[in-house]
């Protein structure tokens, strides 16, 4: 399978994206995580009609790439060595606020993750923070301990754990779209 650079005119301008041609039933369309748009399409479409699809879809592709563009660059997650203390420190922060609720201090373990944060395995008393929430401000990594230790009292995200969160960290909310505007890479 090679990729095709192309270029189509488009109402809204010019649009380059790589068009790759392979067994598979649709068009598809994606935005790369480096900003380029691609294009896959089985092998009896033409490019014509390639062409044509990304024309018709113009506005998402210019929208999605400019979110793409104004997002803060991938997190560059530190080795566990030099988070554990980072993190260590969050969960020594958030822990007194459900220490009075009964919760019992877990044990914090540290790896990098590509897709969360943390997780909570609340029968064992183990939190995991991912090692790249060392390289955010302090207030995104102690919301996401503090997430983690509410699932000792609430395992599932019902309306008690989002009560419990409302009433230990008011406007816990825009952290939590803060910290979704970062995107992760895996550590070398």
């Amino acid at each position: 399978m090679t990729e095709e650079l192309r270029r189509v005119e488009t109402p809204l301008g010019p649009i380059e994206y790589y068009l790759t041609v392979k067994p598979v039933k649709n068009i598809n369309l994606r935005i790369r995580s480096d900003g380029a748009a691609a294009v896959s399409v089985p092998r009896q479409v033409s490019r014509t009609a390639a062409d044509r699809f990304v024309r018709d879809h113009a506005d998402w592709v210019l929208a999605h790439q400019s979110r793409r563009a104004a997002a803060p660059p991938p997190l560059a997650a530190p080795d566990k060595r030099a988070a554990l203390p980072v993190l260590t420190a969050a969960l020594e922060r958030m822990y007194p606020l459900v220490a009075p609720l009964g919760v019992k201090k877990p044990v914090l373990k540290v790896r990098f993750m590509t897709s969360r944060w943390g997780s909570c395995h609340w029968a064992k008393g183990v939190v995991t923070l991912n090692t790249a929430l060392a390289a955010v401000e302090e207030g995104l990594r102690d919301y996401v301990a503090l997430h983690e230790l509410v699932h000792f009292l609430h395992p599932n995200h019902g309306p008690g754990f989002y009560a419990t969160m409302d009433s230990l960290m008011p406007g816990w909310q825009e952290r939590r779209r803060a910290l979704k505007a970062h995107t992760l890479t895996r550590p070398s």
